[in-house]
């Protein structure tokens, strides 16, 4: 893929998308979220990539928007802008935490340096956050004038740390590191950063080990269920989706495998 800001390779089931500029800590930038939309475009159609594995490229996950751009003239000067461009803006940003959770496939952020602002947000789109030991997140934008509530912060983070950490958090735009983040559950592991590659490539290779529909209605279905207005709502999707997992025909091959004790061979959709 042609890409500028981005780079996408991919191991077997597995792709690695790569926001790629060091230069300027992986900031967004007017091209990357332009390329992020046209790779999250893609992913419901794409039955070869079972799980997408997103980290930075060098020292940081990614530093939020690049203000150097905006305040340079590379960008839009939001500030002269209309409402309606305004709005038209700030949409296009949060529509990348909409496509991610909308994607079939599960999400694993690798998480190196600081995740800012943006990148904040992108990784805690992501279905599960790894983190380096370097790794520190914040929710940058209430430090330069904004709400702190943007691209869906302010609904992800209390689902995974509580209310009184994620207003901890918004409220001041304090940095929470690593070690921490794993305490209170941001993140579900923290690697040596020359190991984190590999925690994140095990944990993928883990998820394509398991049926391709599975897995994708095991996503579906956990984002549903969290905001589900009850048990019996939550028991109705469930229901649903192992009706449609048992008349794909993989139980047998697990069931199979179970009893004679080896891995599930899974074969991929038609």
């Amino acid at each position: 893929m042609g890409y500028e800001a981005l780079e996408v390779t991919r191991e077997g089931a597995v792709a690695w998308l790569t926001l790629n500029r060091p230069h300027a800590l992986n900031a967004l930038s007017a091209v990357m979220v332009d390329e992020l939309h046209d790779f999250l475009r893609e992913l419901p159609r794409d039955r070869k990539t079972r799980v997408v594995v997103m980290r930075g490229a060098g020292r940081a996950f990614c530093a939020g928007l690049d203000l150097k751009e905006q305040s340079g003239g590379g960008g839009v000067d939001v500030v002269k802008a209309t409402v309606a461009r305004t709005y038209d803006i700030q949409r296009k940003m949060s529509d990348l935490v909409v496509a991610i959770r909308r994607a079939p496939q599960p999400f694993i952020a690798a998480v190196r340096g600081p995740a800012s602002g943006g990148g904040f947000a992108l990784a805690l789109a992501a279905d599960v956050r790894v983190a380096g030991e370097s790794a520190r997140f914040n929710a940058a934008f209430i430090r330069i004038g904004l709400s702190a509530c943007d691209m869906g912060v302010s609904y992800f983070l209390p689902r995974a740390v509580g209310m009184s950490i994620a207003s901890e958090l918004m409220l001041t735009g304090r940095f929470i590191d690593a070690h921490r983040a794993l305490a209170t559950g941001l993140v579900s592991e923290v690697a040596p950063d020359s190991e984190l590659d590999q925690a994140a490539g095990r944990l993928a290779q883990e998820m394509t080990e398991t049926s391709p529909l599975g897995l994708r209605l095991t996503k579906e279905c956990l984002g549903a269920a969290v905001d589900a207005g009850g048990l019996e709502q939550a028991i109705q999707i469930e229901d649903r989706n192992q009706t449609l997992c048992v008349r794909a025909g993989y139980i047998a091959e697990g069931a199979r495998a179970f009893v004679e004790k080896r891995k599930p061979r899974f074969e991929d959709e038609a």
